[in-house]
């Protein structure tokens, strides 16, 4: 084995050991799905025996559009929360509460609950009056990854989720992401593409614009159709700045497209997301 073969495997596997703490999670949001437990299946891979807890919690801080489509971006502030039991169950503000039903060596299979906080047309009056609100609903999801190999770490991912109340619609994630060259012991970063897709239900609650929402906001009917919403890349880094402290940063691009970007509703296609967390590692 040659020396910068060796080194670039030391690099990856200290990376796998700085798995990235979700951070705040709000919807909408345009981070990808994967964005909110990146590493996880690779350090299953190079560390098969885990600790029986892993737990981080701490603040963090997030700014990111009001809705998906506005031109106008807020502040938010709350918890990052990351507690694991083995390799079989989590409780996170990214993936929610939840179980791997099905796991090996190198993919998983898991289903949880999480919330969907909606959209309130009481904050953006300008573009939402008359709209009505999306109201917050719990959803269920089902999530699976796999990883190609410990000498190409790509992981590849899909997530479907469906709400009860709110939208009631269903919508899933198709990523892909992996470690990136300087990875280390102490420092972790992983890339990758998304790309959204989402039901009629979803689409209409989100984009569309019925009658009645027509003659109260002036907007013209318009019926969102299924299929894509959104494509996208994200990046997401962790840094330990000393035991048991890591910093932890995310940042994602999205590109609303198909209907989505049609809409009256949306005031710009493009739109990104910058979160950070502080979480101690118990």
């Amino acid at each position: 084995m040659s020396t910068s073969f060796a080194a670039s495997r030391l690099a990856l596997a200290g990376a796998l050991f700085a798995v990235l703490a979700p951070a705040h999670a709000q919807t909408p949001s345009p981070l990808a799905e994967w964005q909110y437990s990146p590493g996880i299946l690779l350090e299953q891979m190079f560390e098969p025996k885990l600790p029986t807890w892993r737990i981080r919690v701490g603040p963090s801080a997030a700014f990111q559009p009001l809705y998906d489509g506005s031109d106008r971006y807020h502040a938010l502030a709350g918890p990052s929360i990351d507690i694991r039991y083995r390799d079989r169950f989590f409780l996170s503000t990214g993936e929610g509460i939840g179980m791997n039903v099905l796991t090996g060596p190198n993919w998983r299979v898991g289903i949880g609950a999480a919330y969907n906080l909606g959209r309130r047309e009481a904050d953006d009056l300008g573009h939402l009056h008359g709209m009505g609100n999306i109201n917050p609903a719990p959803s269920l999801r089902l999530l699976g990854e796999y990883a190609l190999s410990k000498s190409f770490p790509l992981v590849l991912r899909a997530d479907v989720r469906r709400s009860f109340g709110g939208d009631n619609g269903w919508i899933g994630d198709l990523g892909a992401y992996m470690p990136m060259p300087g990875s280390s012991e102490t420092f972790a970063w992983f890339a990758g593409p998304t790309m959204t897709i989402a039901d009629s239900r979803y689409m209409n609650s989100w984009f569309g614009v019925n009658a009645g929402q027509s003659a109260r906001t002036g907007y013209r009917q318009y019926d969102a159709s299924p299929g894509i919403r959104s494509v996208g890349f994200g990046v997401s880094a962790s840094l330990t700045i000393r035991k048991h402290w890591i910093v932890s940063a995310d940042g994602a691009f999205q590109q609303l497209v198909g209907s989505a970007a049609h809409s009256p509703i949306t005031q710009t296609r493009a739109s990104g997301v910058f979160d950070l967390s502080v979480n101690y590692e118990f």
